[in-house]
């Protein structure tokens, strides 16, 4: 029985030490396969991405950039002014019709509901209570081109125009198709709220 463990000792320890050394081999040769052989002998190894950096862009080229926008920005404003202008001129002769939505006659809810549906292909609601709820709110002094400025013109009466720029607005009225003055006393004292609903 002692002679059969004295020889199964060294066996064991024999085949522990062969595992260890098979172990220290396999990592020698991990290591001599990523930093001696060749790409082309092991197709684990593949060549890294390249990585490139758009330059850092100058003062210049940023100066630039910013005319470039504020020159696409006027462009912009002035093709809203030219599309609404348009409409105006097609328009300026309609008389004021409460519930109208023709050439025989037109509302303000329904003018500026046509203006944003024809020139720009934007469907806003038919009555001025319910375009008060559409776009963005906008104080009245940063109004700008195009935004819905509303009045409240009596207890229950409501009135919507198009913000033209320059303190003036578009709007059918009660003489018609016309521009007014914000500022106008009585306007001025009927304003209510202005929305914006393009960006």
């Amino acid at each position: 029985m002692i002679k059969k463990s004295y020889l199964a000792l060294p066996l064991f320890l024999f085949f522990i030490g062969c595992q260890s050394k098979s172990e220290v081999f396999v990592e020698n040769t991990l290591y001599k396969n990523i930093t001696d052989v060749e790409e082309k002998n092991n197709p684990l190894l593949k060549e890294a991405p390249v990585v490139s950096y758009e330059p850092i862009i100058t003062p210049e080229e940023y100066k630039k950039l910013l005319e470039e926008e504020s020159s696409v920005s006027k462009n912009n404003v002035k093709d809203m002014n030219e599309e609404i202008m348009d409409f105006y001129n097609e328009w300026k002769n309609v008389k004021y019709r409460f519930g109208g939505n023709s050439k025989k006659g037109i509302d303000c809810s329904a003018f500026t509901q046509r203006i944003y549906k024809e020139k720009f292909d934007i469907k806003i609601p038919r009555s001025t209570r319910t375009q008060v709820k559409v776009g963005t709110e906008v104080a009245k002094s940063e109004l700008e081109l195009g935004d819905l400025i509303f009045f409240k013109t009596g207890k229950v009466d409501r009135h919507v125009g198009v913000y033209m720029g320059n303190g003036d607005f578009m709007h059918a009225s009660i003489k018609g198709v016309k521009f007014s003055k914000v500022d106008k006393p009585f306007y001025k004292k009927a304003y209510w709220t202005s929305r914006r609903i393009i960006d």
